[in-house]
Parts: structure tokens; C-alpha cells; sequence
């Protein structure tokens, strides 16, 4: 690969990612990290990324502080379908009339609400599309955080949806995340959208993750979780089988579909 061709590639990496490791980059690109490290200050001088700690950050997660921020609901809504989908078809058989359940601000989230079928079943959530979804479900009572809204995300954030939060328990929370690494454990892209996921999984009894295989491996900017606060992993046959043993040994489920 040309030095050319392959600044082009992490340029698509990253801005599909959102963020990437260095070790990363030289993994995928076979050349060393010293390498990567001289691409990505050109690329940077040539404004094409931005250069952060030990990575890149893709300018589209930056606001004109230079600042992380939320990919729109829009773009996240329609990207990974197909693999949202079948992750959202196998967390709605984990879902037992009676049961109250959790559903954060996530786009896979909301892909649950829409086919989670009309039962007798208690839904609190941060998330204005998925609460929107289930209006039409009569025999679901759905609670909502209010809160400051995300306008991005479409949903509730900050203190005022944390403390609401701290008022109930629920047997399930499904979260979704930006990145998950095993060492710095599930991450957001912002400190509010970091900060509701940990409350979320405070008063959940089982926390689902569910999240497509393009999140692994990912350090976004926000630390939202530690790996020891989710039981079971939902995601998509795209995550090799090394990796999701890796977690497995750390006693987390893994499910692929």
C-alpha cells in the first residue's frame, strides 16, 4: 500500500469509528506505529483528523471548540441497520412480560422499542424516539427521565435525568455504547452520555450491552462503565471469535447473531 493509499484508509477508518488507537491503525495497515504516528501528523496538517492521546480523533466527533460531541441520531440511526437489527431481535427474547426493563438514548435501543411486542411490561428511558415508539403500545407504561436534551442523541442527559433515575430499579437495562476496550473498559463520546450510562447500570440487576463488532477495540473519549458492570454482550457475527472469548474469560456472556 502506498503512503498515499494508505493515509486515504485511515482517513475512512476514522472517520467511521469516530476514534483509533495508533496500535490499531498499525494492526490493520501492517506497518509500524512510528509509521502511523507520521501519518497522522501530516493528515492532521492537512486537517483531515485530529491528533489525540496515543490516536485520532475523526473531525466529525468535534464541535467548533475542537470538543467531543454526538454523532446526530440521524447518521447513527442508519448506520450498522442490518446488524442493530438482528441485535435488537435477540435482546427482545430476553424481555418477559411483567418485567421492568431500562432502554437508554442509543439508536439500537430504539430499534428494541419499535419491535418489542405489545405486552404487559414497564419501559423507563432517557430516550424521546423510543418513548415515541412505544406510545402506540398500549399494555407498556413507559417512564420517561425528563432532564436538559440532547439534540444530537435525542435524549435526556445531565443531573436532572440522573436523579430521576436514583427514584427506581429495574431487573434489565439494554445500554449501547461508542467504543469498548478491554482495557479502558465501555466509553461515550460525551462526559453527560458517560455519566447517565453509569447511573443506568447502578440500578439495573442485568445489564445488557449491546453493541455491533465496529465498537470494539474503540477508546472513546468519555470512560462510561467498567467492564465488570455487564453481564451480557449482544452483538453481531462480525466480532472475531478471539475477541469475543477475551471477554467471555472475564465472565461477561457473549452472544453473536
Amino acid at each position: 500500500m502506498l503512503a498515499a493509499e494508505r493515509q486515504e484508509y485511515i482517513v475512512r477508518v476514522v472517520n467511521e469509528r469516530g476514534s483509533v488507537r495508533v496500535s490499531e491503525l498499525a494492526e490493520l495497515c501492517r506497518v509500524t506505529e512510528e509509521t502511523i504516528r507520521r501519518d497522522l501528523d501530516r493528515l492532521e496538517e492537512a486537517g483531515r483528523l485530529k491528533r489525540s492521546h496515543g490516536g485520532a480523533v475523526s473531525l466529525r466527533e468535534l464541535d467548533a471548540s475542537g470538543s467531543p460531541q454526538e454523532i446526530p441520531y440521524h447518521v447513527r440511526e442508519i448506520t450498522h441497520a442490518e446488524e442493530k437489527q438482528r441485535i435488537a431481535e435477540e435482546a427482545i427474547k430476553h424481555i418477559r412480560p411483567g418485567d421492568r426493563i431500562l432502554l437508554d438514548g442509543s439508536s439500537t435501543a430504539w430499534y428494541v422499542a419499535r419491535i418489542l411486542p405489545d405486552m404487559p411490561l414497564t419501559v423507563l428511558t432517557n430516550s424521546v424516539k423510543a418513548a415515541a415508539e412505544l406510545g402506540s403500545k398500549e399494555r407498556i407504561e413507559v417512564l420517561m427521565t425528563g432532564g436538559l436534551m440532547s439534540h444530537r442523541s435525542l435524549s435526556f442527559v445531565g443531573p436532572l435525568a440522573e436523579r430521576a433515575l436514583d427514584d427506581f430499579h429495574v431487573g434489565k437495562a439494554f445500554l449501547s455504547c461508542k467504543g469498548i476496550h478491554p482495557e479502558r473498559g465501555i466509553s461515550e463520546s460525551t462526559g453527560l452520555q458517560a455519566q447517565i450510562k453509569r447511573k443506568m447500570a447502578e440500578i439495573a440487576d442485568h445489564v445488557y450491552l449491546l453493541a455491533d463488532a465496529s465498537k470494539f477495540g474503540v477508546q472513546a473519549f468519555a470512560r462510561a462503565l467498567d467492564l465488570g458492570a455487564v453481564h451480557t454482550i449482544i452483538t453481531d457475527r462480525g466480532l472475531d471469535a478471539a475477541t469475543a472469548e477475551s471477554y467471555r474469560a472475564l465472565g461477561i456472556e457473549v452472544i453473536a447473531v
